[in-house]
């Protein structure tokens, strides 16, 4: 992984970045110092390590669900799914409809969704792994009992019994008790980790394992990117990432738009927006994160970003290598006049295009980070799960806020359930 502010030049000085890396490696020694006095929530940070007992039970898991069914819903919502969805849409085909089908459900409550859902499973085996500490927020809870009644009159109780698996709370909650009751499997969701700090845990492993993912690769990515005992000059990228994003925040920019030029990292982007949002958005501070797919979105929002409101940076993930090569064809009557691109690969021509747009936003005052991984896979996935985790904790630090608390979030549950009285 690279980590290129070359283009920060012109928005931030050398002096500037001295205090602020300062201040970010102060935030980074407080966090090891918490974990190292076992800190609460923050189980993630050895997770790499500490998870790596369990893994044989996962995957014997997830080969049971995959030979067993055709198709696996995944009940979850916000860290519950996003972690998993995030990986497993950046590594399957943009068109693969294997006989293995991976389905969200619990994230909505939109009936039509959860309708047509039902009746694309009809006829159908399939499995359900519903994960909540809890088993009680509103949307998961819902999806997974109409799910569970479904399955239960479709392909009888014994099949439940085999094909639904609860990640929850070992010891307590709905969740468990569901499971407890119905000898449903169940996976462990740790005290100790937030819900978007979990997907190196079974949350995330055990929907990623199911997919039929390597998990192991994308625990050795996060363990050989960060331990816990690794010192913190180390973490130079880490610490310059958060610098970058304090000094932004302290020059009046409100927006991180997160850009990627390849469309299967859509879903990171998304579990990349709950995990600084959730974390970082409290107290009336913190930088609102967007994210864009370049160069669908330049049609759309590329003009905003150009000549708008000066109020946002971007920080690009960039991708290498593709995972196979397309060039463009020449043709005799060449009335598209692409003739003169013919033979360079259409890979080549994207990243000119990454190239060309960076310049651009440059040049309109638009503060543009890149990171760079040499390929999608499940190794450089997970070095970047940890990148971004520990860089979120440093910036929450560094502001001065909790990450692991979401009490706003509590504010929209409360009046549903009154209105719902």
């Amino acid at each position: 992984m690279i980590f290129d502010i070359t283009n920060m030049a012109n928005f931030v000085n050398n002096d500037e970045l001295k205090v602020a890396q300062r201040k970010a490696i102060e935030a980074m020694q407080s966090l090891v110092e918490d974990y190292e006095n076992d800190g609460d929530m923050l189980g993630w940070m050895s997770i790499a390590a500490d998870i790596r007992p369990l893994i044989d039970n996962i995957e014997r898991c997830a080969s049971h669900m995959r030979r067993d069914c055709d198709a696996i819903v995944i009940c979850g919502i916000g860290g519950s799914y996003l972690g998993a969805f995030a990986v497993i849409s950046a590594l399957k085909g943009y068109f693969d409809y294997d006989k293995h089908e991976i389905l969200f459900a619990g994230n909505n409550l939109s009936q039509d969704y959860l309708l047509d859902m039902c009746d694309h499973l009809e006829g159908r085996k399939y499995g359900v792994v519903c994960i909540s500490k809890s088993g009680t927020t509103l949307e998961t809870a819902i999806a997974f009992r109409v799910l569970r009644n479904k399955m239960e009159e479709d392909l009888g109780l014994e099949w439940a019994k085999e094909h639904i698996v609860c990640v929850t709370d070992l010891t307590k909650g709905a969740l468990h008790d569901i499971a407890v009751l119905n000898g449903y499997q169940m996976f462990e969701v740790p005290d100790n980790i937030g819900g978007r700090f979990s997907v190196l845990s079974a949350v995330g492993l055990l929907p990623i394992a199911i997919a039929g993912f390597d998990i192991r690769q994308l625990i050795a990515g996060a363990f050989d990117f960060y331990r816990p005992h690794r010192g913190v000059e180390q973490c130079g990228e880490i610490l310059d990432y958060a610098s970058m994003r304090y000094l932004m925040s302290q020059k009046g920019k409100k927006v991180e738009n997160f850009v990627s030029f390849e469309p299967k990292l859509r879903g990171f982007s998304e579990w990349w927006k709950q995990l600084f949002g959730e974390s970082e958005g409290k107290d009336g501070k913190g930088l609102f994160p967007t994210s864009a797919t370049y160069t669908t979105d330049l049609h759309s929002l590329g003009q905003y970003v150009q000549q708008g409101d000066r109020i946002l940076f971007e920080t690009i993930l960039s991708v290498e290598n593709s995972n196979r090569e397309l060039e463009v064809p020449r043709t005799q009557d060449n009335l598209d006049k692409l003739n003169k691109y013919s033979w360079y690969t259409i890979g080549y021509m994207n990243s000119a295009a990454e190239k060309g747009t960076v310049m651009a936003h440059v040049a309109g005052d638009v503060p543009t980070i890149r990171i760079v991984i040499p390929k999608i896979n499940e190794y450089h996935l997970g070095q970047l799960i940890y990148f971004f985790e520990i860089a979120c904790a440093v910036s929450c630090k560094m502001t001065g806020v909790n990450p692991f608390n979401q009490p706003g979030v509590e504010d929209y549950k409360a009046n549903i359930r009154k209105l719902l009285k």
